[in-house]
């Protein structure tokens, strides 16, 4: 029983002494503060784009058959009044592809070749975007349900914006990160606003510190970086009550370790429009902890209910 004692305090020693991983803070680059406001004026930029998110103006789900489309209310799919004519034409939507067949007294182009009819979407090509005047459109697909998902560029609104109110830049929520990677490959279940679960592809998880306190969170695959979908405190009183989004850099070759900037945190769409189908975090990924740093809630001129 003397050995074993002897042997389980070794034990403890053995471990107490192994040196804690160092995921305190990030060093950061000279003109991290001018980057950090020049990403946040590119979103500016990108959310006004003729088909930026806040250019969004009408997303409806087809039935199958013949939707009829244009600005009169006896439509299937009411497009805004005073940008097209009140009979534009019909999406057909059968067999896993939408068909638009536009009036005769419609001007439609697409890739600026005045369109009669055009396949829109099948599953074996990619949406392509349908445009006259100010409207543009193209086809979206989310599960079972398929749509047409309406931009407008004429939007005074949207041309006032300069962007959301946010958080000063903090430095101590740039953190180093281990990415730990899943031993086989793993999905993870995420649901968005309209109540569907996708299983969506995790290259791991990033454990990090913030105010010496150790998190983690899931990463997603977001094609060349790592997308986050974050939920914190801050949800219940300053930032979006339904997360934010953040997007974070592959460690580099031959590297477990990354650097998450918290001041990057943005709104998801759904914040602001909507027409969206926005996604929330999964459940592991709701920190216990205030994240004071990105994107804070919308003003009550943008807020999507007051769209």
């Amino acid at each position: 029983m003397r050995n074993a004692g002897v042997l389980a305090l070794a034990a403890v020693l053995f471990v107490s002494c192994q040196p804690r991983e160092d995921l305190g803070r990030a060093e950061l680059a000279d003109t991290w503060q001018q980057d950090v406001e020049s990403f946040f004026q590119n979103r500016v930029d990108r959310l006004k784009e003729p088909q930026g998110w806040m250019r969004l103006a009408g997303m409806y789900w087809l039935e199958p058959g013949e939707n009829t489309f244009g600005s009169s209310a006896a439509n299937d799919v009411v497009f805004p009044q005073g940008f097209i004519t009140a009979q534009a034409g019909v999406f057909v939507y059968d067999n896993e592809q939408v068909t638009m067949q536009v009036n005769a007294d419609t001007d439609v182009y697409i890739d600026s070749v005045r369109v009669n009819d055009a396949l829109m979407f099948s599953q074996d090509t990619d949406p392509v975007m349908a445009q006259h005047g100010p409207l543009s459109w193209t086809v979206i697909k989310r599960e079972e349900l398929v749509g047409i998902r309406l931009y407008n560029a004429v939007n005074e609104r949207v041309d006032r914006f300069t962007g959301f109110d946010r958080y000063p830049a903090d430095s101590t929520l740039v953190v180093k990160a281990r990415l730990e990677t899943h031993e086989q490959p793993v999905s993870i279940p995420v649901v968005n606003i309209l109540g569907q679960t996708s299983q969506t592809p995790s290259p791991g998880v990033l454990h990090f510190e913030i105010r010496d306190e150790r998190y983690s969170l899931i990463a997603l695959e977001g094609g060349e970086r790592m997308f986050i979908i974050l939920g914190d405190e801050t949800n219940r009183t300053s930032t979006y009550q339904a997360g934010r989004y953040l997007y974070v850099d592959y460690p580099g070759e031959g590297s477990d370790y990354t650097v998450i900037d918290f001041n990057r945190s943005y709104n998801p769409p759904c914040a602001y429009n909507p027409y969206t189908t926005c996604q929330f975090p999964p459940r592991q990924n709701i920190l216990p902890v205030l994240v004071e740093g990105g994107e804070k809630r919308p003003s009550e001129a943008y807020k999507a209910e007051n769209f």
